[in-house]
């Protein structure tokens, strides 16, 4: 495998596998080159990858370019529609496809000897040195970056075929790590052999949110904003490979050169050359295989740009404004991209991927609170969202990196995928309201149980849990509302603007949240010594507050019933219930302090 373009290097799932079941059949698996994945996208239903971070630096570095480059994006949001409604390529797009890569082939090849795709021809160090490839693998142990619980060391050698190569190829362009970079001959910054102050690929700067459709020509459209044309020098690396010529006014990424600078437009971002690579394949009994490269330095951007689409975004509040701006310092722009936190569910930063109303949202940055705003194709989504059915499933998927020790090493991978009703990015509308009114309803819940948890280490004495260390039971219970809080998402794709089908939907979350809720509190609650049935009488400016096991049990209820308004009031609607029996892990001297009834009956 060599082209890029007609040589197979992807593994694609068809769609259509399945009689019967549409667009959700799930296909075999098939192995293709980039020309047949596009003209047959309706065909596939996704791709698959070794690392979820390399399906967006395929899609940006690659697929999104080349169909945008050939065909231009759709000028405002009927034409996307009705491109998004063909379902597929028309003959003449698919013509100048073809005409496209066929006039572009020779720039696609791996190992081509002037023009590499995504590589400099011919870099290499002062003294000719070659480090191994798994410099290019983020799982894989390399310098500093050694994997927890990795089989492999640093002195194993790793063995890529061109197929791995191309992919890993890609993935560096986008996520690399930090630090020190060898330093290339003709490059005029490197001192001492090396560069320093390399910042991250430009996907690691942001938290990646990739709209995903039902096939591969669905997902290529919705990740491609409706605009104005692009610019005449917002052009994809493969078209900026001149060989002469000063790297500020070339652009070039094909020498060792680079710059610091700006992006052009949407072909430009997509196609980052945050890297000068140069793949060392050798013939070995197992055929092809690249053991060696050489990695140094690339272009960096100045900052992440407006354009960038596949990001959310933080508007900073005035007082963090004023740190960064403060006298003597460089402007720094209020916006900047929103990561993904580690450990968090994609569905807890629904506010963000909801607030498509830019203006409100910059609103709601206060003095003290950051406010959000959403992702460029998430926007443009809502524009067209009515003129699209109202079931239709959009997933979206979040993938992100985190770094340790200066961000030269990378210390997790941050991937979900959660599923969006279209009426969700209507800020306006009913379906917004009651995603929003649930994702709160969870975090108050489990940090009702925190209470609790912690109400109860007080009455024996001790420390609550603190946020940051441990494992807290507000942190259980999150996990278990998981799959619910998901359910709901699914569920609210057909309710539309219909505000009792919302209702209904919401009570029945509300009602099996309460249990889910009552299970995690009854955990907390059976851990209870002896000892907490008095309770203890704690002072804290000047003011006593018991601390005891009825009370703390009576509040973390009354709080419940706070949150969970619906369940509640069904409840008191109801006829008077039996008390509920204790818990058989509470000792039968607990005093018992709540007549609610039982969500499970």
């Amino acid at each position: 495998m060599c082209n890029l373009l007609d040589d197979v290097w992807l593994s694609a799932r068809s769609s259509n596998s399945v009689a019967g079941e549409g667009y959700r059949g799930l296909g075999a698996f098939e192995e293709v080159g980039v020309r047949r994945l596009l003209l047959e996208a309706e065909r596939f239903q996704d791709i698959a990858v070794e690392l979820p971070t390399q399906k967006p630096a395929i899609y940006r570095q690659l697929l999104l370019p080349i169909v945008v480059d050939a065909l231009g994006r759709p000028r405002d949001a009927a034409e996307w529609v009705a491109v998004f409604k063909a379902g597929a390529f028309s003959p003449e797009q698919c013509d100048k496809l073809n005409a496209y890569l066929d006039g572009h082939r020779h720039l696609f090849d791996l190992f081509g000897k002037d023009a590499p795709f995504a590589q400099v021809a011919r870099l290499r160090t002062a003294r000719d040195e070659t480090k191994g490839s798994a410099l290019l693998v983020a799982t894989a142990a390399t310098g500093n970056n050694v994997p927890l619980f990795s089989s492999r060391s640093e002195g194993d050698s790793l063995d890529l075929t061109p197929a791995q190569a191309a992919r890993w190829l890609l993935h560096t362009h986008c996520w690399d790590t930090a630090a020190i970079k060898t330093g290339a001959v003709g490059d005029p910054r490197v001192k001492a052999g090396k560069t320093t102050g390399n910042p991250v690929g430009p996907l690691g700067q942001l938290g990646v949110v990739m709209p995903k459709g039902r096939t591969v020509y669905e997902t290529l459209l919705l990740n491609i904003p409706f605009g104005q044309p692009l610019l005449s020098d917002d052009r994809p690396q493969w078209r900026r490979r001149g060989p002469n010529g000063r790297v500020e006014e070339t652009l070039s990424c094909a020498t060792p050169a680079w710059q610091a600078r700006a992006s052009r437009g949407l072909l430009d971002v997509w196609t980052w050359q945050s890297r000068r690579i140069r793949l060392v394949p050798e013939e070995t009994p197992s055929g092809l295989r690249v053991t060696q490269v050489v990695v140094a330095a690339g272009d960096r951007l100045d900052s992440t740009p407006d354009h960038e689409p596949h990001t959310a975004w933080i508007v900073d509040s005035a007082a963090t404004r004023g740190k960064k701006s403060g006298k003597g310092k460089k402007a720094v722009s209020p916006v900047r991209p929103r990561r993904h936190q580690l450990g968090r569910a994609g569905w807890r930063g629904l506010n963000a991927l909801l607030a498509v109303d830019r203006a409100g949202e910059q609103i709601d940055a206060t003095d003290v609170r950051a406010g959000f705003h959403t992702s460029v194709l998430l926007s443009r989504i809502g524009a067209v969202r009515e003129r699209l059915p109202q079931e239709y499933p959009l997933q979206v998927e979040l993938t992100g990196i985190a770094y340790g020790t200066q961000s030269s090493i990378v210390e997790d991978v941050f991937f979900d995928e959660i599923p969006l009703p279209l009426t969700a990015l209507n800020p306006d509308g009913i379906v917004c309201g009651s995603l929003l009114e649930a994702l709160s309803q969870a975090e108050s819940l489990a940090s009702a149980v925190n209470s609790l948890s912690a109400d109860l280490r007080r009455a024996a004495g001790t420390e609550p849990i603190p946020w940051d260390k441990g494992q807290r039971p507000g942190d259980t219970l999150l996990h278990a509302l998981d799959p619910l809080v998901r359910r709901l998402l699914a569920g609210l794709r057909t309710v539309g603007e219909d505000f009792e089908q919302s209702e209904r939907g919401l009570t029945a979350w509300e009602q099996k949240a309460g249990r889910e809720t009552w299970k995690v509190a009854e955990q907390v609650l059976s851990t209870a010594a002896p000892g907490l049935f008095s309770g203890r009488t704690v002072t804290k400016d000047g003011k006593d507050r018991v601390y005891q096991l009825s009370r703390a049990e009576r509040h973390f209820l009354d709080r419940m019933d706070e949150i969970l308004t619906r369940r509640a009031a069904l409840r008191k609607a109801a006829p008077e219930p039996q008390r509920r029996p204790r818990s058989p892990s509470r000792p039968a001297t607990a005093p018992h302090t709540t007549d609610r009834p039982s969500d499970e009956s």
